[in-house]
């Protein structure tokens, strides 16, 4: 997903190729949930004509300046990004345009032609970024509201150790909350933290001196990193977790060391166990939010074994305390700690969240012919060693079909049948 790095490459691929140019011409897409405010043709209007002065960018957002206001204002979201005809631009991953597609793409948002001709198109493909047309951009939400800039205004150590001292929340949610850092999202966040050695859910406040100098080191070291080599993924170092961050639990190793998967600041967040640990009243607190769903799952299966062993019917027959009812399950609360495109991110995981064993259980069903949640067919009948599939087998025989007409009766068993005899 777009975040600071990919951005900022963009932001200088426009003041390196479009500054001093005038603008011939433009189209606005006809996309009310991506073109905000303001009608297609007035949006090209108050374009055309104008020359491109500077590039301008606060967090995730861009804004072009122009000769005069107002100015075209761009907040990524999911998959925004900037193409220039001709330029290499950072491609990641869901832009989804590629050098051999349709120019202007036909996910084009805002389609501009400069008097040298030279072509710019920003697309979204997702439709969760947001194009405005704005007086004053830096003093207008969402950029307005956002905090320092990661790479533009970092606090010093000092300044974010008394900020951390604050906050009772855990780390990552903090560091994604974009009114207290802007331009950290997902991927830095994990980058960052695995770097620093310090677990997603260690509570800020709770921070030592050691570990906010390692935080605040790891922070100017990935955002700096990734913007010198223009957000290339590629070329981002071979020990960085990014490089596996997404790969299937289990299957994700950094260095050798197990990645594991868990819910912080509302998102899936990868981490090393081994090395990011929870510190002070926090240590040796299992983590079960959002990791190893599975594990839960086996958890309720052992206590519901348990209460069948436990709990009998009559006649023997065992059942479980729960009756068989499954649990409903918990549906995951949204965070808001992101306010610059949280809900867009959100959308994301559900999109792409990672195979739980839940997820691999039902596919092996399927390969198998069967379909997750069929209810098993009836055992056949073995023999009196078989155990409780012998039990559940007799119980069926209490009703048959006897007589004319295929009236069901039911067959004395137990007392009634000795009275018979007698």
């Amino acid at each position: 997903m777009p975040e600071l790095p990919e951005v900022e490459a963009a932001r200088r691929a426009i003041e390196e190729n479009c500054l001093g140019k005038k603008i011939k011409r433009s189209v606005v897409a006809d996309d009310a949930k991506v073109i905000d405010g303001i009608s297609p043709s007035d949006f090209e209007a108050s374009l055309t004509g104008k020359t491109i002065v500077a590039a301008h960018r606060k967090g995730k957002n861009m804004w072009i300046q122009l000769d005069s206001p107002p100015f075209p204002s761009f907040q990524f979201g999911m998959a925004g990004a900037i193409y220039i005809k001709g330029v290499a631009v950072t491609k990641y991953k869901r832009s989804a345009v590629n050098d051999d597609d349709e120019w202007p793409s036909k996910y084009s948002k805002l389609f501009i032609e400069l008097d040298d001709g030279l072509e710019l198109s920003f697309t979204d493909k997702r439709r969760f970024a947001k194009v405005r047309l704005l007086q004053n951009p830096a003093s207008a939400p969402p950029i307005s509201e956002l905090g320092p800039d990661a790479l533009l205004e970092p606090m010093t150590e000092e300044e974010l150790f008394k900020s951390l001292s604050k906050k009772k929340i855990g780390i990552k949610a903090l560091i994604l909350d974009q009114s207290f850092i802007s331009g950290v999202g997902n991927w830095i966040a994990d980058e960052v933290l695995y770097q620093a050695r310090i677990h997603p859910l260690q509570s800020a406040a709770t921070i030592s001196k050691e570990q906010c100098g390692a935080l605040h080191k790891s922070l100017k070291e990935v955002i700096e990193g990734a913007v010198e080599v223009g957000a290339d993924s590629s070329q981002f170092p071979s020990n960085w977790i990014f490089h596996n961050r997404e790969k299937k639990p289990g299957k994700a190793f950094v260095d050798g060391k197990k990645i594991e998967y868990i819910s912080a600041g509302g998102r899936t967040s990868a981490y090393v166990p081994e090395l990011q640990k929870l510190s002070g009243e926090q240590a040796g607190k299992e983590v079960v939010q959002g990791k190893n769903k599975s594990s839960k799952k086996s958890r309720d299966e052992s206590e519901d074994e348990e209460n069948v062993k436990n709990v009998k019917g009559k006649g023997g027959k065992k059942r479980s305390e729960s009756g068989g009812k499954k649990k409903t399950p918990v549906k995951r609360k949204s965070s808001s700690s992101d306010n610059d495109d949280d809900g867009d991110e959100e959308e994301e995981e559900k999109d792409e969240v990672e195979e739980t064993n839940d997820d691999k259980r039902a596919k092996e069903k399927k390969q198998k012919g069967g379909k997750a949640g069929n209810k098993k067919p009836p055992a056949k009948k073995k023999s009196p060693e078989s155990g409780d599939e012998f039990e559940e087998e007799e119980e069926e025989k209490k009703v048959q079909v006897k007589g004319k007409k295929g009236v069901a009766k039911k067959v004395p068993t137990g007392r009634q049948a000795k009275k018979r005899v007698k």
